[in-house]
């Protein structure tokens, strides 16, 4: 009998990028078998978002396109995880009654078993729980990527941001400990891996269970003492967490690249407040200021809301002002949407739409100029690039391959007559800039292969069998080790 195969559907944030990775690698312990878009997997898996505006039509769509599929293959099963199930619970089931399985954002570990018992059962299982069962990152996880892989530092999120509902689905921050979080790193690296990104909901507020404020840089500067850990990343911090020593970190610690990407959401303290952002425009330039200083060439980026309600033209205007203040290398920029359970969804004065569409046309303009003005600046420069797969949608028909700089910047290279594999490293000179990218169409000045590179081409992929031993224990976890000494790169 030939291995049940799976297919995993991802939308929405890293953190649910990461969670996928997760899903496949248990499904793979259990036995199950990854097939790409093309074919009709036994076990669909949608990971979902209730972020985004429209989430719920993207999935009920979705999965109206596969009841005709499952009643032609009556042996293949549905299952719902992530955000929006935790929201639905049930009501996936009530709308879509093929669906076989439902689970939440604290039970991914639960899936293989929650398969077996649908299929046994002959009926929906829906398991929905209201915190962590086990920490996320104690499970196998098959990573997508040869070269650059996410590390969780925590889950969940202690703000009460008014337009979010991110922590009513993941519930409030749980730290890993330090001593976990870096094993997960080295297991990457002893497997080729030259790039991790860390990753919570608020990086900065890492260590706020286990009583340390300075927890995060330190953890920055440790990653620095893993040998063939060549570049460092962490999304996202929050302004009102921000400190100076996390700054000193990103300076001092060669591994850790110079970008940086905090989310602005306004430029209005009137709307911050509204928000509950619980920082204001000043403090935020203050910081952009401080990181500027210690890191000239520091790329930071943003996401930035439109329309939210209340919002006047006044308020709009303080956004513009401080979009040009910061001169961001980019700006995710969203219009905004109500979305059900959260405190904005029922505030007055909800902005038109037709006035929330010409201001985001009008960030749009202004960030795309700045955007073109900074990458400009870059023209004639060497830049290292990590060569990857898939970044260039038209590098077939432009013969040219892509990858990210140390900044994060996305880069096109002509390879002439250079055999870069994803997950090498060459060194090339920009020739051309455009707003959200930069082509270099000179010849490669250095190419290193990589293990990486030398996975990829085999088609290996890092498979990390879970590290820890669950939630985090009480009390003050064994320190970090103490930095050998400073560097500035």
């Amino acid at each position: 009998m030939s291995a049940r195969t799976y297919q995993v559907r991802t939308y929405g944030c890293q953190m649910n990028v990461h969670d996928s990775e997760r899903l496949s690698g248990l499904l793979e312990d259990a036995g199950y078998v990854a097939v790409d878009g093309g074919q009709v997997a036994d076990v669909v898996v949608f990971n979902t978002c209730a972020v985004r505006e429209n989430a719920d039509n993207k999935l009920y769509g979705n999965l109206s396109h596969l009841a005709p599929v499952k009643t032609a293959n009556p042996d293949m099963q549905i299952a719902v995880g992530g955000c929006l199930a935790q929201k639905d619970r049930g009501e996936i089931v009530r709308k879509a009654p093929w669906v076989d399985v439902v689970f939440g954002t604290h039970n991914i570990g639960s899936l293989p078993a929650l398969l077996d018992r649908a299929r046994h059962n002959q009926r929906a299982e829906v398991e929905i729980l209201e915190s962590l069962e086990v920490f996320p990152s104690t499970l196998p996880a098959r990573r997508d990527s040869a070269h650059s892989g996410w590390v969780s530092i925590s889950v969940g999120c202690n703000n009460t941001c008014t337009f979010c509902i991110v922590p009513s689905l993941r519930g409030t921050e749980r730290d890993r400990r330090p001593g976990d979080v870096l094993a997960e790193v080295k297991a990457l690296v002893a497997e080729g891996v030259l790039e991790v990104t860390l990753l919570g909901q608020n990086v900065n507020s890492y260590g706020v269970e286990f009583g340390d404020r300075f927890a995060f840089g330190k953890l920055l500067r440790a990653c620095g003492e893993i040998d063939g850990l060549e570049r460092v990343r962490f999304t996202s911090p929050h302004p009102k967490d921000f400190t100076d020593d996390v700054i000193a970190a990103m300076a001092e610690t060669p591994n850790v690249c110079h970008q940086l990407h905090m989310p602005l959401q306004s430029g209005s303290d009137k709307m911050l407040r509204e928000m509950r952002r619980s920082y204001r425009s000043a403090r935020y330039l203050s910081i952009i200021e401080k990181v500027r200083a210690a890191m000239p060439d520091a790329a930071i980026t943003t996401d930035i809301i439109v329309g939210f309600p209340g919002e006047t033209e006044a308020d709009f205007q303080a956004t513009l002002d401080v979009v040009g203040q910061s001169r961001f290398a980019s700006a995710f920029t969203f219009q905004y949407s109500k979305r059900p359970g959260t405190p904005a969804a029922t505030m007055a004065d909800q902005v038109p739409k037709q006035v929330v569409q010409e201001r985001y046309d009008r960030l749009l303009e202004v960030q795309e100029a700045i955007s073109w003005d900074l990458n400009k600046e870059l023209v004639g420069r060497p830049v290292e690039v990590v060569v990857a797969a898939g970044e260039g949608r038209k590098d077939a028909d432009t013969r040219r391959m892509s990858g990210r700089a140390r900044d994060n910047r996305l880069v096109h290279f002509s390879p002439a007559g250079a055999d870069p594999r994803p997950g090498d490293v060459v060194e090339t000179v920009i020739t051309y800039a455009a707003p959200h990218h930069l082509v270099a169409d000179g010849p490669v000045l250095s190419h290193r292969r990589t293990r990486a590179g030398d996975n990829h081409e085999a088609g290996l992929r890092p498979k990390t069998s879970g590290v820890g031993l669950g939630l985090p224990a009480f009390g003050v976890p064994a320190p970090l080790p103490e930095s050998t000494g400073c560097a500035t790169s």
